[in-house]
Order: C-alpha cells, then structure tokens, then sequence
C-alpha cells in the first residue's frame, strides 16, 4: 500500500489516550533515561492507564529479559508484566523459528534475553560454532561481551549458517553517554565475513508484526523519541505515531526529516497522551498553529507571532515538510528555532 506523504502534524479533537486504544512506547528516552524515569511519565502513564489505554512497552535492546524489564518499569512506579513488554529478541526468536526446524541449534552472541526468547519459541541456545548450529542470532550482550564471541558468529557465518540480528542501532545510551550498540556489534561480523543479516528490530516490519501479535492492539499509536526507529517504525507498520522530545531527536532534526521520519504527532513529553493536538492549518502562503505562523522562504524558514514554543515547532514543521515534499527540508532553520528556545 502507497502511503500518502505527510507534510504536517495532525490534530486531535481528543486525548490521545482516547483516541487509541494501545500506546507502543520505547523505554529509553520516553520513559526513563539512564534508568530513571523521565519527568511526568509516572503520572501521565498512570491517566492513561486508568482511563483504558492498554500500555506496552517495545524496546530494541535484547539484553534484558521481559520480566527484568517488567521490574525495572515496576519499581520506577510504572506497573508493569512480562506480557506487557516487547523485545527485538522475542521479534528476532520468531523470525528464526520460522526459517528452521523446531527444536534447532541456534549459537547465541548476546545476552540472556536472546536466550529467553528462543527457548520461548522452541529452540536450543548454543555458545559455540562447532555445536553445529541452524542459525546465529546476534544482540546487544552488554558492555562487556568479549571480542571472541564476534569471532564465533564469524566462523559459523563464514561457514554459510544463516545469520540474524535482534537490532542494527549503532548506539546505546548509558549513564555515562553514548556507547556502541548492537549495530557496532553487527559491523564488526558484517567486515570479518561479508555477508548480511536478516534484521527484526525497529524500525522493520517483524518487530511491529511482534506488538501487535502480542498485544492484539486494533488502533494503536506508537510512542517514541527517534525518528530513524520509532517512527520509521511506525511507518513501515502503517500506524500513527507520537514523537516526544524527551530524548535524541532535536527541532532541526524533525525539520529536516524525510517523509518516513515524520511523526503524526508532536509533543513535549507523555503528557501529550492525555491532551488533544492543535490543529495545524494552512495560512496564505504559510501555515499556522496557535499563534505561530511558519512560512518557507527561498533559503531559510520564517516564523511570526509567540505563543507556545511547541505550536511553533509544528507550524514549521508544516512549512519545512511542504516545501521538502518527499526529500529532506535543506531550508535553514536555526533562527526561527531559536525564537522558540528550541
């Protein structure tokens, strides 16, 4: 199915909340950051979950089991099950479940939530190339993992086993920074061997396929703070989508997103689950919302009015997407940005 391509944010009469009935939030940068929770999550998840939106929780990092998952969200005071988390490594286990035959080897280079999710799914984990494995599944195993597991998945790849990974994002956030994540990880096989893996994570179809399988959501919206996962996701599975700025993804960034980058909605945190969104309307040669108007000049992108900063955040997401149609906004915006303090 051709998409339609988005050239502003949409509005909403209602609460999201209301409006969806399954939000798919990514943990890191949406809910907490560096394991804490991130300002008015706890409430606004809480309202949202009184108010009957189903919550689950969908995360590329296959380290984590869903239960440690489950617990961590518990004890920042989200309530949270098993069931109502999502990993790449469930995502990835299904994929390989469905390419070899039920009780397989599979030489694991990762941690235990891999292991976890292949044995849900009837397989055997093994540690070693010589264990005559049917598949290599690689996701983030830690800071630690030693080189030599990079070497094992290679001599097994190398020898033409059918390669997989629960995720590609080069980069993880830690307590202390930026690290290298599992696509670092997929790389390092990737040069030794030169072949290619068969991906499950966001933003690709198998891990939205895992959400909605496991949460049998019918109108869900997904939750995130980057747009070259969670909302590409969200674009690849043809679902809505909600950006909050919580996390990596910046003003300029959002201007200059390609179509498959462009959130339906934008807000300042997971309190805009429980709000409606401003509608963003066409005025003269530019567009408005709130008291903002945003126009796309011949170089640069112009800003008129005040109001609320976010209001105008979307007015120029208007004009910079319409002016890119179905490339990247290359307008300068960091004035007009600065007059929001963005």
């Amino acid at each position: 199915m051709t998409q339609s391509v988005r050239t502003r944010p949409e509005g909403s009469e209602r609460p999201l909340s209301e409006a969806y009935d399954t939000a798919l939030l990514d943990l890191d940068g949406v809910v907490y950051a560096g394991g804490n929770a991130i300002a008015h999550a706890v409430d606004s998840l809480a309202v949202a979950r009184t108010g009957g939106m189903h919550l689950a929780y969908v995360t590329n990092n296959a380290l984590r089991t869903p239960d440690a998952v489950a617990g961590h969200l518990t004890e920042l005071g989200i309530p949270a099950g098993a069931d109502d988390v999502i990993t790449s490594a469930q995502a990835v286990a299904r994929l390989i479940s469905e390419q070899v035959p039920a009780g397989a080897r599979v030489l694991v280079i990762g941690g235990e939530g891999l292991r976890v999710a292949l044995r849900e799914r009837g397989l055997t984990p093994v540690e070693s190339a010589d264990d005559d494995p049917a598949a290599v599944v690689q996701g983030y195993g830690g800071p630690d993992l030693p080189w030599s597991r990079f070497a094992e998945a290679s001599y097994a790849v190398r020898r033409g086993v059918p390669w997989f990974a629960s995720n590609t994002d080069l980069t993880i956030p830690s307590g202390r920074g930026i690290a290298p994540g599992n696509g670092a990880a997929v790389e390092v096989v990737r040069i030794a061997t030169g072949a290619e893996p068969q991906v499950a994570g966001k933003p690709l179809p198998p891990m939205h396929r895992e959400t909605i399988i496991r949460t049998g959501a019918e109108r869900p919206l997904v939750v995130g703070d980057r747009l070259d996962t969670d909302i590409e996701g969200a674009f690849n599975g043809g679902v809505d989508s909600l950006l909050v700025l919580t996390g990596v993804t910046d003003g300029a960034q959002l201007l200059s997103a390609p179509p498959e980058h462009r959130p339906t909605f934008v807000d300042a945190d997971l309190r805009g689950l429980l709000t409606g969104q401003p509608e963003v309307a066409r005025a003269g040669e530019g567009f408005r919302c709130g008291g903002w108007t945003a126009t796309a000049g011949t170089d640069r992108l112009e800003l008129e009015g005040d109001g609320a900063s976010l209001d105008g955040l979307r007015a120029l997401c208007a004009a910079a997407w319409t002016a890119a149609g179905t490339g990247a906004c290359e307008l300068e915006g960091a004035k007009a940005l600065a007059r929001l303090g963005l």
